[in-house]
C-alpha cells in the first residue's frame, strides 16, 4: 500500500505536464499534504489534501482536485476507515479525465476494490478491480489488478473464474522469477487447493515462497506463510504452526497489524491449549489497540471533512442571501403572471366542463331511453310472443309500467318496489319459451342485501341487455345465469349455447352499454368467445 501511494505521487507529477498546471500559490496546501505524506504523517496529509481539493475546485483544476480525493481515499483505507474511503473515492471519479488521468483512475478503482474486499463485499471488489484494469497503462499493473480480482473470486468460492484469470496471466510473457509471477503462481496453487482440499499444492506454494525469499519480497512472504499455514492445517499441525509463527514474525517486520492479527488468530487455532492464553492476550491487546487507533483516525477524517463542508456552507449561505432577494422579486413577478394565466385557463376549463356535462347528460338520457323504453317494450313483446296465456290486460299493465317509467326517466326504482332477487328471476324467466329455456342459480336474497339501489338498477339493465341480445342474435336454446358472492365480490356468469359472437363484433351487438355500466360500478366484464359453442360472459363487481 505504501508503494502504491509513492508510485501514484510520482506518476501524478510526471503526468502534470499534460494538464492545466496550477501556480505555486494555488498549490500551497497540496505541496504541504505531499510533504506530510512522505513523512508518514497521514492525518496531517489528509487535512491539507482536503484543503487543496477545495482550492483546486474553486480555481478550475479538476484533475488536481481528483488527485487529492484519490490520495485522501487511500489514506482512509490504510487507516481502516473503509466506508469513508469508499465515499471519498467515489466522489473523486467525477473530477478525473479518462484520457489524461488514467493513473489516478487506476489507483482510485483499485482502492475501491481494496476497501470493498476489507468489508467482505467481494463481488463489488471484483468489479472495481476489473474497472481499474481497463485503464492500466502497463502490463505489470494490469496483471496485479487482475490478480486482485481473482482473489475476490476465491473469496466468493468462484474458483474456476479465479483459476482461469491466474492461468491467463501466467501464459503471458512475464519474467518467471519476478514478484508478480510469484504472487500469481502462489495464488493459483492456493485457489486449486481451496477448490479441492485433496490437491497437492505443496511444491507450487514452496516454489513461490523461494522466489519471494530470493527477491526479499516481505509482503509476498507474508502471503506465502498464510497460504502454507492453511494448507498444512489439516495435514501437519506442527508444520502449520511453524508457518503461522513465521507469518507473525514477517508481519512484525513489515509493521502490518492486520497481518499480525491474522497470524495470531492462526496460532491460537493451532497452538497447544496450555500455550493459548498468552497468545490470546497478545491478540486481544493488538486488536483493541488497532481498533482504537482506527476509530481515532475515522473521527478525525470525519471532523476534517465536516469542518470543510461547514465552512463552504457558510460561504454559500452568504452568497445565497443576496440571491434570495432577487429570486423573491422574480418569483413574485412569475406568480402574478401564473395567476393571470391560471385564471384564464380556469375560466376556459369551466366552460369546457359545462359543455362535457351537457353532452354526458344527453348520453345518459339516451341510454335510459334505450334501457327503459326500448328494452321494456321488447320484453313485453317477448312475453306476448312466447306465452300463450299472456292476456291483453297483462300486456296493457306491462306497457303502462313502461309508460310510467318513461315519464320519470331521470329516476328509476328498479329493485326497490319488490325484493330484488325476485325481480331478477322474473326478468330472466320472461325470456323463457318453447324454443328457449332459461335457468337461474344462486339468485338468493342474501346476495343483494348489501347492494345499493343504484348498483341494482345497473345490474338489472345489464342482465336485460344480455337477455335481449340473446333473443335477437344468439339462436340459443338454453341460457343459464349464475350468481355468487365470494369475498365481498359479486360474480355473475351468463352462458348460452347459441352461435356465439366474435370479439370484434361484441360492441356492435348492443352490448356497448353493458361494458360502460360495469365501469360505472367499478366492475369488470369478460367476454369468452373462444368456448366450443355459444357465448360466455363473466360480470364481477365489489359489494361496497
Amino acid at each position: 500500500m505504501k508503494a502504491h501511494i509513492t508510485l501514484l505521487l510520482i506518476l501524478s507529477l510526471l503526468l502534470s505536464c499534460s494538464r492545466k498546471k496550477p501556480s505555486v500559490t494555488d498549490r500551497i496546501n497540496y505541496d504541504k499534504g505531499y510533504d506530510y505524506l512522505e513523512a508518514s504523517k497521514k492525518d496531517s496529509a489528509f487535512k491539507y489534501f482536503n484543503k487543496a481539493k477545495d482550492d483546486f475546485i474553486q480555481k478550475g483544476y479538476p484533475s488536481y482536485a481528483g488527485n487529492c480525493l484519490v490520495l485522501m481515499g487511500i489514506i482512509q483505507c490504510e487507516a481502516g476507515d473503509y466506508y469513508g474511503a469508499q465515499e471519498t473515492a467515489l466522489s473523486a471519479i467525477k473530477f478525473l479525465d479518462k484520457k489524461k488521468d488514467s493513473v489516478e483512475i487506476v489507483s482510485n478503482y483499485n482502492n475501491l476494490g481494496i476497501s470493498c474486499q476489507k468489508l467482505k463485499d467481494y463481488k463489488r471488489a471484483a468489479e472495481f478491480y476489473n474497472q481499474a484494469s481497463v485503464y492500466a497503462q502497463d502490463s505489470i499493473k494490469r496483471f496485479t489488478l487482475l490478480n486482485n480480482m481473482a482473489v475476490s473470486y476465491v473469496y466468493l468460492k468462484e474458483y474456476n473464474r479465479a483459476i482461469n484469470i491466474y492461468n491467463s496471466i501466467l501464459s503471458s510473457n512475464m519474467e518467471k522469477k519476478s514478484i508478480i509471477f510469484s504472487k500469481v503462481y502462489d495464488n493459483l496453487a492456493f485457489a486449486k487447493f481451496k477448490q479441492n482440499a485433496q490437491y497437492d499444492a505443496e511444491y507450487e506454494l514452496n516454489e513461490a515462497f523461494q522466489i519471494r525469499e530470493k527477491l526479499k519480497d516481505n509482503d509476498g512472504l507474508n502471503a506465502s506463510f498464510s497460504h502454507l499455514t492453511e494448507y498444512f492445517e489439516d495435514r501437519d499441525t506442527i508444520t502449520a504452526l511453524f508457518y503461522a509463527k513465521k507469518m507473525f514474525q514477517t508481519a512484525s517486520v513489515n509493521n502490518s497489524p492486520d497481518d499480525k492479527l491474522e497470524a495470531l488468530q492462526k496460532i491460537i487455532q493451532l497452538e497447544e491449549p496450555e500455550n493459548i492464553k498468552t497468545t490470546f492476550k497478545q491478540y486481544q491487546n493488538l486488536k483493541d489497540s488497532l481498533e482504537t487507533a482506527r476509530n481515532k483516525s475515522k473521527n478525525q477524517f470525519a471532523l476534517e471533512r465536516y469542518d470543510s463542508e461547514k465552512f463552504k456552507r457558510e460561504n454559500i449561505e452568504k452568497d445565497n442571501n443576496i440571491l434570495k432577494l432577487l429570486f423573491g422579486v422574480a418569483a413574485l413577478i412569475v406568480a402574478i403572471i401564473f395567476i393571470v394565466i391560471g385564471y384564464r385557463r380556469r375560466q376556459l376549463k369551466l366552460k369546457q366542463e359545462k359543455e362535457i356535462e351537457i353532452k354526458n347528460t344527453q348520453l345518459k338520457m339516451s341510454k335510459k331511453v334505450h334501457d327503459v323504453v326500448a328494452n321494456g317494450i321488447y320484453q313485453v313483446m317477448t312475453k306476448i310472443e312466447n306465452q300463450e296465456d299472456f292476456n291483453r290486460d297483462n300486456a296493457l299493465d306491462e306497457l303502462e309500467f313502461v309508460y310510467e317509467k318513461s315519464r320519470d326517466i331521470s329516476y328509476d326504482k328498479i329493485g326497490e318496489e319488490k325484493e330484488f332477487s325476485k325481480v331478477i328471476s322474473e326478468l330472466i324467466a320472461s325470456f323463457n319459451s318453447e324454443s328457449v329455456k332459461t335457468f337461474t342459480a344462486g339468485n338468493n336474497p342474501g346476495i343483494w342485501e348489501p347492494i345499493s339501489a343504484t348498483v341494482k338498477e345497473e345490474i338489472y339493465q345489464m342482465i336485460r341487455e344480455l337477455m335481449v341480445n340473446m333473443k335477437k342474435h344468439s339462436q340459443a336454446s338454453h341460457v343459464a345465469v349464475k350468481f355468487e358472492n365470494t369475498n365481498n365480490l359479486v360474480e355473475i356468469q351468463y352462458k348460452d349455447n347459441g352461435i356465439g359472437i366474435s370479439g370484434d363484433l361484441i360492441y356492435k351487438n348492443g352490448l356497448r352499454n353493458t361494458a360502460s355500466r360495469m365501469e360505472a360500478i367499478n366492475g369488470t366484464i369478460t367476454f369468452d368467445t373462444k368456448i366450443e359453442k355459444g357465448l360466455k360472459v363473466n360480470l364481477s363487481f365489489p359489494v361496497s
